[in-house]
């Protein structure tokens, strides 16, 4: 089988930039190790920046999401036993983000592709991707028990942190940077309506806790653990005391979650990486498989969003006017971004979590630097215009 762009990974980043190229008319074929239910389960981000919201309807999947996503206006900060909230549209010049969850969005774009896009395997083993001396890429892997072979004009990796493709770019050929944290997360979905109309962002000599939801009956919720923590160890009634007491604050003495079932638990290590460059000869990487960014800042799913909105308009121009030029300036043009936003995740979760080993000299540093947010028109302005996210268009600005 031969296609013009090979995609790697029915993710949302998989999925969207074929669905970009489908519009664009050029071919790709994706494929899935996972079966299809596993992919739409998979459990992640849930907050979609502007700009992924007006991609998501430009190609036709924003019907169910207008219909069921929360548009949220602002997020809570709780520090310090205090509450402070951060207006987007005020700070931003209207913008703000949507609450829909990942599982949604690869379950609306998998829709679209098996209706009317090019071919989507699922359970397609990927081995290897194979490119000698610039030539076509050759991507080989085993579907419904057979070895089989894809030729590719092009071949796009997002397959995430563990995927095959970034094994085809050489060692020698890239530099990676990381940054691992001495905390984790551990996430629940619960159903339990949210008694909160924006998600909470919470501070507390107790650890991280931060409370956001899926709908209006199902919360999603998150609390600092240590390292190698096991989810045996945190019955649900331990759950809810404890995220009870680091989202408390004096300003509503008694304030409690409204409790429910507990339906999952897993627990999120956390992690700061990016690839560089993004791309070696005809092969390319977007979302986890270039970069990975702790979830405190909501960036992981936009950012991979951004990446394939790029590439795609980069094909397009090459495909239908023989240019090069945005597809050789592909790599450049994500990274200035990704670092952006690998900052701003930095500064989120240095800020709210409690270090293992931070002295009482470092909670007031972040107790410091909360307050000035609180405090100051231009600290709030800046947090805010990074959690929205730019418009693609102002980035060199």
């Amino acid at each position: 089988m031969h296609t013009t762009v090979g995609i790697i990974g029915a993710g949302p980043s998989g999925l969207l930039l074929a669905r970009l190229l489908h519009r664009a008319g050029i071919d790709s074929v994706v494929l899935e190790a996972k079966d299809r239910s596993y992919v739409e389960q998979r459990q992640r981000a849930g907050i979609l920046e502007q700009t992924t919201v007006d991609t998501l309807r430009a190609v036709g999947a924003g019907e169910r999401m207008d219909r069921e996503g929360l548009i949220h206006d602002g997020i809570e900060l709780r520090f310090d036993g205090r509450a402070h909230r951060i207006d987007f549209p005020e700070l931003t010049g209207g913008r703000s983000v949507m609450v829909y969850a990942q599982t949604e969005v690869v379950k609306d774009l998998i829709a679209l592709q098996l209706a009317e896009g090019g071919p989507l395997f699922f359970e397609a083993q990927v081995h290897s991707v194979e490119q000698a001396n610039g030539d076509r890429p050759t991507v080989r892997y085993t579907h419904e028990g057979r070895e089989q072979t894809l030729t590719c004009d092009y071949v796009v990796g997002c397959d995430g942190f563990h995927g095959v493709t970034g094994s085809a770019i050489p060692a020698a050929a890239r530099r990676t940077y990381e940054r691992t944290y001495p905390y984790s997360w551990l996430g629940i979905l619960a159903e339990a309506p949210p008694v909160y109309d924006e998600l909470i962002y919470a501070h507390s000599e107790r650890g991280f806790a931060l409370a956001s939801m899926r709908s209006p009956s199902v919360s999603r919720l998150y609390l600092q653990v240590p390292n190698g923590t096991d989810v045996a160890d945190w019955s649900d009634e331990r759950i809810w005391d404890e995220l009870d007491a680091r989202l408390a604050t004096r300003q509503e003495p008694g304030w409690k979650l409204a409790r429910g079932p507990i339906t999952a638990k897993s627990v999120l290590p956390m992690r700061s990486h990016v690839t560089e460059p993004m791309r070696h000869k005809r092969v390319f990487l977007a979302g986890d498989a270039a970069h990975i960014v702790p979830p405190t800042g909501a960036k992981g799913l936009n950012l991979a969003a951004t990446d394939v909105i790029v590439l795609a308009e980069a094909f397009t121009e090459l495909y239908k006017n023989g240019s090069t030029a945005l597809l050789d300036a592909y790599s450049e043009t994500c990274l200035e971004r990704v670092w952006r936003a690998e900052h701003f995740s930095y500064f989120m979760t240095t800020t709210l979590h409690a270090d293992p080993e931070q002295s009482a000299f470092d909670t007031r540093l972040q107790l410091s630097q909360l307050a000035r947010i609180a405090a100051s028109p231009h600290a709030a302005t800046e947090l805010a215009h990074n959690y929205v996210g730019a418009p693609i268009s102002q980035d060199a600005a």
